[in-house]
């Protein structure tokens, strides 16, 4: 192993970061929550990422964005975000594909080759064709509820869909997932109540696609969510930790 994950194996050993280096997780969606989720996984030796993600990088992007800065504006999330990887560890293998994921896309992905996949996509319709997917093909799926109009990243939890309470979004998938038979999801989600965003009129964002109860969770024009620095990042790097440990089965000793 290399000198650069030695911290990581002093915690978890040999074994561990052996698994991870074989390892291949597949992360959709490289917004606030996805590219720190992306960024901890290659920080802690995972070898292979497959990242899905459409969109291009916002001047907006900049005050939550991992991949998001002055010289990257302009570029494609994927593509700004293989150079980073590659820059952290050369030998990652990265896989990119510029695809907005939805049922129609869905068969661009052969969901059995993953070890894991990360859902921090934003539209319903979307994520759950994700799960559907995942879980057909009987790999773990983790699937990240919503961070936008939040200001506490200390009320994150790990917790089954089924166990949420408050938040918009997961109540919708609770929903949409029991019609179609799927039991359980392992998902990051916040209790906090959503906070009302400021309308001042300066906003003129690139970014436009949200889930959408109406709509059956497909793209449409929306209000545009307030964010910070803090709340989607701290999202983020709970569902990569969750990620390694689920992979390598770390049980911290009581």
């Amino acid at each position: 192993m290399r000198e650069w994950f030695s911290r990581t194996e002093l915690l978890f050993g040999a074994e561990a970061m052996e698994k991870l280096a074989g390892a291949r997780v597949a992360v959709f969606g490289l917004g606030g929550v996805g590219s720190y989720t992306l960024e901890a996984l290659v920080r802690s030796g995972i070898g292979i990422v497959d990242i899905v993600d459409d969109d291009k990088i916002c001047p907006s992007n900049l005050n939550r964005q991992l991949i998001a800065t002055t010289s990257t504006i302009g570029q494609y999330k994927v593509d700004a975000a293989c150079l980073r990887m590659k820059d952290i560890n050369p030998e990652v293998v990265v896989h990119k594909y510029k695809t907005f994921y939805l049922p129609e896309t869905a068969c661009q992905f052969d969901f059995t080759r993953y070890d894991y996949i990360v859902d921090a996509i934003d539209t319903v319709a979307g994520k759950l064709e994700l799960v559907l997917q995942a879980k057909k093909a009987g790999t773990p799926v983790i699937s990240s509820m919503g961070a936008g109009n939040k200001a506490d990243p200390t009320a994150f939890e790990v917790t089954d869909i089924y166990k949420t309470s408050v938040c918009p979004l997961a109540r919708v998938m609770r929903r949409e997932l029991k019609k179609r038979g799927i039991n359980s999801l392992k998902v990051v989600y916040s209790r906090e109540p959503a906070l009302t965003p400021i309308v001042n009129g300066a906003v003129n964002d690139c970014e436009n696609k949200d889930p959408d109860e109406s709509t059956g969770g497909h793209v449409k024009k929306r209000q545009i969510p307030g964010s910070n620095a803090f709340v989607p990042s701290a999202a983020g790097l709970i569902m990569a930790g969750e990620v390694v440990k689920d992979l390598i089965e770390f049980r911290k000793e009581n």
